[in-house]
């Protein structure tokens, strides 16, 4: 009825310009229309238009030419519309849920292959992207596209995230928790007697040289730094290994910037150059040093180095050393990790580390956590990688166990004073 009514209404349209105008139209008010308003506009202006209108305003719409004429049957019985709604009970695309009811157990098996389903995955060791879902899934007879997997996975349970550190490797030893009590009470007592207390650790090595860093920072509009595509070590100038540390008492610290290895004998000139810049005149009357620090690397609880250079220390300052150690595992509890590494990290991002200047500048620069200073050093001493302490040397060190696991808390005390 509607084409023998309308055939020969307009006999020229310049289809090109018509269906331009319907396209910008359609375009200013598609946002603001519902489906039911929009297939209606869609069916008044093939209408207008006459024969040939349907395939062009389907054209110029996007919409189907069915949609269209279920428009214009609408228009030419408005009874048919249904109240308020936007289509008859039961029409539209049947849920995924309903027409392919083996798809979220295929895809349970895809993003948890451990637990779910077989190891074998071919998305076991690769990133569970919702492209690489959707071409499983199709793979295996699923019709669904990675935008479709991408809207149901939140309905299912699942939402984007990315690891999280909660494992601190060997946390079985029953008194793990107590040496942390044990650490707090030692730091009061010797911040009352007015000793100095400090936290040490190793940060991590960074490249020094043209190399991205994580992180941003404000620069002119459409001029961000240029840094290698590439971090290659062999275009590096060398790694940083900055060793910090950090007076609890008065939030200051010292970096001291390795251009070499981190080794003991590095880690002890480390509080030395810490010694000798501030804390013996921030500490003039002090008589001993107590030391926080890791259960492992250069200066963990196991390395006879690292209690080989603490004697030499106390040696040369007439200092006792009272050392304890994290244990193994739980090296973020330090004090100097969140207090003044964090700080560090948040200073420097997105800056490329140029040069070792350029690495000691932005460490200087930085403020810990609790707005103390921070006084960073270059330290282009070459130390000897693989140094090793005999037993005669080790058994004639003057260091005393604490009675509380004396593995992890020790006491070291100078020639003077055996």
């Amino acid at each position: 009825m509607y084409r023998s009514q309308q055939r020969g209404r307009h006999s020229t349209i310049d289809t090109q310009d018509m269906e331009g105008k319907i396209r910008k139209k359609y375009g200013r008010l598609a946002p603001f229309l519902d489906e039911k308003l929009r297939r209606l506009m869609a069916a008044s202006e093939a209408w207008a238009l006459g024969y040939g209108g349907i395939a062009l305003v389907s054209r110029a719409t996007g919409l189907s030419i069915p949609t269209i004429r279920t428009g214009l049957a609408e228009l030419e019985d408005p009874d048919t519309i249904i109240g308020d709604r936007i289509r008859r009970p039961g029409a539209g695309r049947k849920p995924l849920v309903e027409t392919d009811p083996t798809w979220l157990a295929d895809l349970d098996a895809l993003i948890e292959p451990a637990t779910r389903g077989d190891p074998e995955c071919p998305l076991r060791w690769t990133s569970k992207s919702r492209e690489k879902l959707a071409r499983e899934l199709q793979a295996d007879g699923h019709p669904i596209s990675p935008s479709t997997v991408a809207a149901l996975l939140p309905d299912q349970g699942y939402s984007l995230q990315s690891p999280r550190k909660i494992h601190e490797g060997s946390v079985d030893h029953p008194d793990r928790d107590d040496q942390f009590p044990w650490i707090h009470d030692q730091t009061r007592a010797f911040q009352e007697a007015g000793q100095p207390v400090i936290s040490v650790d190793t940060k991590k090595k960074e490249l020094v040289g043209n190399f991205r860093q994580a992180g941003r920072e404000w620069h002119p509009q459409k001029s961000p730094p240029t840094v290698n595509v590439y971090d290659f070590p062999d275009r590096a100038e060398g790694k940083a290994s900055p060793y910090g540390v950090y007076d609890v008492t008065t939030h200051n610290a010292l970096v001291n910037v390795g251009t070499r290895h981190d080794t003991a004998e590095f880690a002890l000139a480390s509080i030395r150059r810490w010694w000798d810049l501030i804390g013996q005149h921030q500490y003039p009357e002090a008589t001993a040093l107590y030391v926080t620090a890791d259960g492992g690397g250069s200066n963990g609880y196991r390395p006879r180095l690292f209690k080989a250079e603490s004697q030499a220390f106390a040696n040369e300052t007439g200092l006792t050393i009272h050392v304890s150690h994290f244990p193994p595992g739980t090296s973020k509890w330090n004090a100097i990790e969140h207090e003044l590494f964090s700080a560090i990290s948040i200073n420097w991002r997105g800056r490329p580390l140029e040069t070792f200047e350029t690495v000691v500048q932005c460490i200087g620069h930085t403020r810990t956590r609790k707005g103390g200073t921070v006084q960073a050093e270059l330290d282009e001493h070459t130390y000897e990688t693989g140094r090793k302490v005999d037993d005669a040397t080790f058994h004639a060190l003057h260091i005393e166990r604490y009675p509380f696991h004396g593995e992890w808390n020790d006491i070291i005390k100078p020639d003077s004073q055996t």
